[in-house]
């Protein structure tokens, strides 16, 4: 049994899209975890419900790791399915994508990663697979020579649909397969994360317990994302995003780096620090969430709520 888990807020419009993608693929149940929308999603899904499709509404926004931590849960309990599939609301199968994933020799494979593309068909480098540098020698040299992510995500060659499947350390939520045994022996993702690095923790926390992630080049998905590219990378709206993004990457930085993790801070410190230049007149405000988000990563801080963080970048 394939189960698919799609959390959503606020987004109608891309949700209805995914819905019908999965709906037209052979997938055994869609499960949609509506994380507060106010934008008539619940009414819709009320209309939607049925053998294949149900739905649970959140009276809070628990963010994404919220989001997938409760439906994730959810379905487990509710249906344990041999295969879970995770995917956001603007993520989506490509057609025929869910039928390559049932006559694919899974053996030996705890997880399957999908090869994630833009709606024009660019590789969508935000859901780009990678092989932790830390832990593999090649990789870790040729990040060293100066190739930066280039040494340690798979390059455009692995996504050619002939390629073979490739064990990956990291695979985003987008596209992501896991097994009853994945799902067992790491249990759900870290809801008090929000947004942001989420998926990153949770796969290479199952590296780390010896499961193995396989990324599939001839499983394609499709993701419809707004987000823009700056000069030094994904530029954040609204800013209180900008938070998360920072306290959870060191946070993923501490599990993938290990004994390397305090020398690298340095570097991660100036490279983030001149990400200011993306955000124009709101450049002092990226520096305030960056410093605060530094402080609480370094300190493994997880408390902060999502309003106090939102109220911080629009009142300070």
């Amino acid at each position: 049994m394939i189960a698919a888990v799609v959390v959503t807020h606020n987004r109608l419009s891309q949700l209805q899209v995914t819905v019908a993608r999965l709906l037209a693929e052979p997938v055994d149940h869609i499960f949609v975890y509506d994380n507060a929308s106010e934008d008539g999603t619940g009414d819709w899904l009320a209309g939607q419900a049925g053998p294949r499709l149900s739905f649970r509404r959140s009276d809070i926004n628990r963010g994404g790791a919220g989001g997938f931590a409760h439906a994730m849960a959810e379905v487990v309990q509710g249906l344990d399915p041999d295969w879970l599939l995770v995917m956001d609301d603007d993520g989506r199968p490509a057609p025929g994508a869910i039928a390559a994933f049932r006559k694919m020799d899974k053996t030996g494979w705890d997880a399957i990663g999908a090869a994630v593309f833009t709606p024009a068909g660019e590789i969508c480098e935000m859901n780009r697979p990678y092989r932790n540098p830390f832990w593999r020698v090649r990789e870790f040299l040729h990040t060293l020579v100066g190739k930066g992510r280039r040494g340690f995500h798979l390059a455009d060659a692995a996504y050619r649909p002939d390629a073979p499947v490739v064990e990956v350390d990291m695979s985003s939520f987008v596209g992501l397969f896991l097994s009853r045994h994945a799902l067992t022996a790491v249990g759900m993702p870290d809801e008090r994360l929000f947004i942001y690095g989420d998926d990153q923790l949770y796969t290479l926390n199952m590296r780390r317990k010896g499961l193995r992630i396989g990324f599939a080049p001839g499983i394609r998905f499709e993701h419809d994302t707004e987000a823009r590219q700056g000069a030094s990378g994904v530029v954040l709206r609204p800013l209180w995003k900008v938070y998360f993004m920072y306290r959870n990457a060191l946070i993923a930085y501490r599990v993938a780096a290990g004994p390397w993790f305090w020398p690298l801070v340095p570097v991660l410190l100036v490279k983030w620090h001149r990400k200011a230049r993306d955000y124009g007149p709101d450049a002092a405000m990226f520096r305030r969430l960056l410093r605060l988000a530094i402080r609480d990563g370094l300190a493994g801080r997880l408390d902060r709520s999502h309003a106090e963080l939102r109220e911080y970048a629009e009142n300070s």
